[in-house]
């Protein structure tokens, strides 16, 4: 039977909505999450970092099974792998029963996410009303990614840390039971089926060792034998992934697209814009309950004015991409970074949140999204329509990926800081204060390499026919 476009577009929305919701809900969980659980300091991380690594990592391969296997099939598979795993995060008993839940529960929304994509453009065709129902789909991706914090501090506060996990249970139970009846089964494709898992493999598990072999610097130091042996066979993997994607009939990454100089830029300073805001977003999470003695709630409440500047920059960066072009926009952008992060160096235990927290929260929200949308532009304007899909999933999958291995740098390095300020005498508050200036500065550093990325950018003038549709392939 023919089903509503508009409903079907709601049911794919909501589930891309929980996706995004779970990068940002479990943030002001963590203190409650390391005391009942008994996490180390360096560890802690990992509860972050496995979800965005994974779902970074295998986000092509999903791309690549929904279309060869059926949209709507894969879909469905995804959410019940995302399901079931928020159920064990929720009921994990020990830190590694929740990192490996949370690792699954990544793949389960690399699953799902590309195939909700995938249905939405068939279902909507070329022209006003699908670059609506992109624009729905974005905003919507983009208010979780804000909500999460508040909806996090509130279950938490109200209930417990596991229900951050629990509420996505009966939420994918419902996309779950309404997907038939609002979405049409799209076939997968005929003939040859060639999955590249290989790729998959080995470029998910080089990244996860040079991120394990990142954390574990700090307890065990840089020059030992485990911290060497993980970071050079890291790099080893990610050099065989490459000689494998040179060689597939289908890679997952095809390498050509590096050519362009848009995209091999727009991936670059995604994943350096992915690291600044993970590392920041973690430690000012842990900072405003740790060292303020904020509540959950009142942490993500704190939170929204970052949000709120976000949604507006992402009106704003769309009309300044076509007045001025990606590459000033782009480098504004990581200007009001850099500078939101200077001021929030200046929080101190105590203080007005006003004075010292909320100008460089609200310029860090303007300024990442400002990054993020000409590079998205830039990267899929400047090739071919038929791979502006593929370019898509590159920069976002370049997006999680560099975020996952940026919050293991600044995490490592903060907490270095931490345990040198308690070894010269500070009190254990201002020991948490001089990690998080730490983490900042690192912070800092990446945005200051993303400032260096920008001035090598192209500058691109796209039409606003062709910012519709890049902004729909992002």
């Amino acid at each position: 039977m023919r089903r509503n476009p508009w409903a079907t577009l709601a049911v794919l929305a909501f589930a891309q909505f929980i996706v995004v919701l779970d990068v940002t809900i479990v943030n002001v969980a963590l203190p409650h999450i390391q005391t009942d659980l008994h996490f180390s300091p360096a560890n802690l991380p990992w509860v972050i970092s496995a979800y965005t690594l994974v779902f970074g990592g295998f986000l092509l391969l999903g791309g690549r099974a929904a279309d060869l296997l059926g949209s709507r099939r894969v879909f469905v598979a995804g959410l019940a792998l995302f399901g079931a795993t928020s159920l064990i995060c929720g009921f994990a008993g020990s830190p590694g029963v929740l990192i490996a839940a949370r690792a699954v529960q990544g793949l389960g929304a690399a699953i799902l996410s590309p195939a909700a994509l995938s249905i939405l453009t068939v279902t909507f065709p070329h022209g006003r009303d699908r670059n609506i129902a992109m624009g729905v789909w974005g905003g919507l991706a983009g208010l979780g990614g804000t909500l999460g914090v508040v909806v996090g501090g509130l279950l938490v506060d109200a209930l417990d840390w596991r229900w951050v996990f629990f509420v996505n249970v009966p939420v994918v139970a419902l996309i779950m039971a309404l997907a038939p009846r609002f979405i049409s089964p799209v076939p997968g494709a005929s003939g040859r089926r060639s999955f590249d898992a290989a790729g998959a493999a080995l470029g998910t598990a080089g990244v996860l060792a040079v991120v394990y072999g990142v954390v574990r610097a700090e307890p065990a130091g840089w020059g030992s034998l485990e911290v060497l042996g993980f970071l050079v066979g890291g790099v080893a993997l990610l050099a065989a992934f490459v000689a494998v994607e040179r060689r597939s009939v289908a890679p997952l990454v095809p390498l050509r697209l590096f050519t362009s100089r848009a995209l091999s830029t727009s991936s670059t300073a995604l994943a350096l814009n992915g690291a600044s805001f993970l590392g920041m977003f973690y430690l000012t999470s842990l900072y405003l309950q740790q060292v303020r003695g904020d509540s959950a709630l009142d942490a993500g409440l704190q939170f929204l004015p970052m949000g709120a500047a976000a949604i507006a920059a992402a009106v704003l960066s769309t009309q300044l991409v076509h007045r001025f072009g990606t590459k000033p926009v782009q480098l504004a952008g990581a200007v009001l970074m850099l500078g939101g992060l200077a001021l929030l160096m200046g929080a101190g235990a105590s203080g007005s949140y006003v004075s010292e927290l909320l100008p460089g929260l609200v310029l860090f929200g303007l300024g990442i999204i400002t990054v993020g949308v000409p590079a998205q532009i830039a990267a899929v304007v400047d090739v071919r329509n038929e791979e502006a899909g593929a370019a898509s999933g590159v920069v976002t999958a370049f997006y999680q990926v560099g975020g996952a291995l940026g919050l293991a740098i600044v995490t490592t390095l903060s907490l270095s800081a931490t345990t040198a300020s308690l070894g010269s005498g500070s009190s254990p508050q201002q020991a948490l204060v001089d990690g998080f200036h730490r983490g900042l500065l690192i912070a800092g550093v990446f945005t200051l390499i993303n400032i260096g990325v920008s001035l090598m950018a192209p500058r691109l003038t796209p039409d606003e026919k062709q910012i519709a549709q890049a902004t729909a392939a992002a």
